[in-house]
């Protein structure tokens, strides 16, 4: 599930923090990720060997940090194991055999509850 957060998450990071957005597939409400500050915010390199440094450290926390988000998202959303959709807990039912997104549980004639009746989405 780790690589599909990361396949679908937007990125909106710029220069002075890392954040990131993933939208339900299938109401279309977007969750944001809380955004975490690069430590160089404010300290642009002066030469062109400190931009290689700079940029390194950049891309070394921006990996901390999508990380760090795959981990929130994995709070407030799931996979279909039919339709193999990634979907919020307002999407997504437990189901007596399997669990499932609605849109498949109501196609499937499935019953069960949804996971979260308030949008997981911020």
């Amino acid at each position: 599930m780790t690589e599909i957060i990361i396949r679908n998450m937007k990125n909106l990071s710029d220069n002075k923090q890392f954040r990131f957005s993933l939208s339900c597939t299938i109401c279309g409400k977007t969750w944001y990720s809380t955004p975490v500050p690069f430590s160089k915010a404010d300290r642009m390199p002066r030469s062109d060997a400190k931009s290689i440094v700079y940029y390194a450290v950049y891309e070394k926390e921006m990996q901390q940090a999508v990380l760090k988000a795959v981990a929130e998202a994995k709070k407030y959303f799931n996979l279909c194991p039919v339709c193999k959709s990634l979907v919020c807990d307002h999407c997504f039912m437990t189901c007596d055999d399997i669990d499932m997104c609605v849109d498949c549980a109501t196609e499937l004639g499935e019953v069960g509850e949804i996971v979260s009746i308030e949008t997981s989405a911020n």
